[in-house]
């Protein structure tokens, strides 16, 4: 067995070398060659430490005395250095002249393989350090640095490795645990069979694309809604039906019908993202019965419902679902932190299967120490009692938020406030939106507007404020601007 290198030494650079012994070159001259080509080509950095004689020449099948004769012809034109018992290393001043990234040429952009569009992903970006962001999707991981988090990794770790792929639907510990957990906070009782583990929700909504739809499918979605859901039902060829939401949620008067009924209804009823409203109960049995009447899927994005702040809880559509026509997606970013990448599908058992197929030849399965880590938080109580704690944290923000944006009255209210870690500032219609986020980006604050969220012609006027991530005095600092902002824009208005 190879030694480990001694600490602070670092490990000897592993080259694709290949050596030509029907050539007239000598292998010496070849080794030398390949060597000062590497370096020139960036592939050795000054500094990087060589193998040892012994070792490359064993490595090539070839005697120690050519890698000694190339290395002396290296070390005498300065391309190398050798330092007294520590080995053979890149001269660490070595002024190649090369241009980074050379190596690889770039393809013509007319390649018939490059003529796809691509669009960039409608994502956040966190903007300048010294600006205070209301950045959605953000969460507090304080928490979650000792404790109860650093116990799991460490019983994850005294677990053996797996030395096989594991079952794409995912750990059944993980399964088992997240079925429990569902039953618990949110009364829907479902089979550890049902469920499906994923990298993330985003990942569960490509899975059913590509299991349910063809393309030209209608998809009926949320107006203002999840922009990346989104476009991914776009990428797979859906046909997306705009459907507006009020302050009871969806509107399902919009539905269209005739050949325009949609195959699918992708919403977010607990916390509708991004206007933070609910689905009243009439709505959801409502939408229930026409996705039975239609023979239609519903997805069910239950992506934050664990936070919510004195509002009683909704029952999931998935649990209100008697027919086998919601699939229900959850999440661990907003409970723990988008970091962590897993989230959950489950699904009626004909689709499950579909879905397993397609998660099969994607990804095999979800990384194993992080389910297991998971599985390890809920079955041990840690995932609940982190919510607890974290529901009095995020709801001390919540008011501070809200207090101190009263100062912003009659010209803006904030809505949304029953659940999640985001609300809406809704602005009166005589200001410009995009006018007072760039009045608060001046003031050192960054807030989105919720006109970027829609895909038809916006009909709310107003900011998006995600405060999860933020602390106390971090959130009403950012608030104090924010009503600056606002009544500025609304003196010159």
């Amino acid at each position: 067995m190879d030694a480990s290198p001694p600490a602070g030494r670092p490990p000897p650079v592993d080259l694709p070398l290949s050596l030509d012994r029907s050539s007239r070159v000598g292998l010496a001259r070849q080794l030398a060659g390949q060597l000062r080509a590497a370096v020139s080509g960036g592939q050795l950095e000054p500094g990087q430490r060589l193998p040892s004689t012994r070792a490359l020449a064993a490595a090539l099948g070839i005697g120690r005395n050519i890698v000694f004769e190339a290395y002396e012809d290296l070390l005498a034109e300065g391309f190398l250095t050798g330092r007294d018992r520590s080995g053979t290393f890149v001269a660490p001043d070595l002024a190649v002249d090369r241009v980074p990234g050379a190596a690889r040429p770039a393809p013509s952009s007319s390649a018939r393989w490059l003529q796809r569009d691509v669009p960039e992903p409608q994502v956040e970006h966190p903007g300048p350090p010294d600006l205070l962001a209301f950045r959605v999707g953000q969460t507090d991981t304080a928490a979650l640095t000792h404790g109860d988090w650093r116990r799991v990794w460490r019983a994850v770790a005294d677990t053996p490795l797996p030395g096989d792929y594991a079952d794409p639907a995912g750990d059944p510990d993980l399964r088992g645990a997240v079925a429990a957990y569902l039953k618990r906070a949110r009364g829907f009782v479902c089979d550890p069979d049902d469920v499906i583990i994923t990298s993330g929700a985003l990942q569960g909504v490509d899975l059913i694309a590509q299991a349910v739809l063809a393309p030209g499918d209608q998809v009926a979605f949320e107006d203002p809604g999840y922009r990346l859901a989104r476009q991914i039902f776009q990428e797979r060829g859906a046909r997306i039906t705009p459907l507006p939401v009020d302050n009871d949620g969806l509107r399902l008067d919009a539905l269209p019908g005739g050949r325009r009924t949609p195959l699918l209804v992708y919403t977010t009823p607990s916390h509708q993202f991004p206007l933070g409203v609910r689905l009243s109960i009439p709505r959801r049995l409502a939408l229930l019965e026409w996705a039975h009447a239609h023979d239609a899927l519903v997805i069910e994005d239950d992506y934050d419902s664990e936070f919510r702040y004195g509002a009683a809880p909704l029952p999931s559509l998935a649990s209100l679902d008697t027919g086998g026509h919601v699939v229900y997606l959850g999440t661990f970013s907003k409970v723990l932190s988008p970091a962590v990448r897993v989230g959950y599908v489950v699904a009626p058992r004909p689709l499950r299967e579909r879905l397993l197929r397609v998660k099969s030849r994607s990804d095999a399965h979800t990384s194993w120490p992080v389910q297991r880590a998971l599985a390890l938080m809920i079955t041990q109580g840690h995932l609940e009692r982190h919510i607890r704690r974290m529901r009095k944290t995020y709801a001390a923000r919540r008011a501070a938020l809200s207090g101190a944006l009263a100062g912003c009255r009659p010209q803006a209210r904030l809505m949304g406030l029953e659940a999640g870690l985001h609300a809406h500032l809704e602005l009166d219609p005589s200001l410009d939106a995009a006018g007072v986020s760039e009045r608060a980006r001046a003031l050192g604050v960054i807030v989105p507007t919720l006109g970027a969220y829609y895909l038809d012609r916006a009909d709310r006027n107003g900011l998006l404020i995600g405060y999860g991530g933020l602390d106390l005095p971090d959130v009403r600092r950012g608030a104090q601007a924010l009503v600056q902002a606002v009544m500025e824009a609304a003196r010159e208005a």
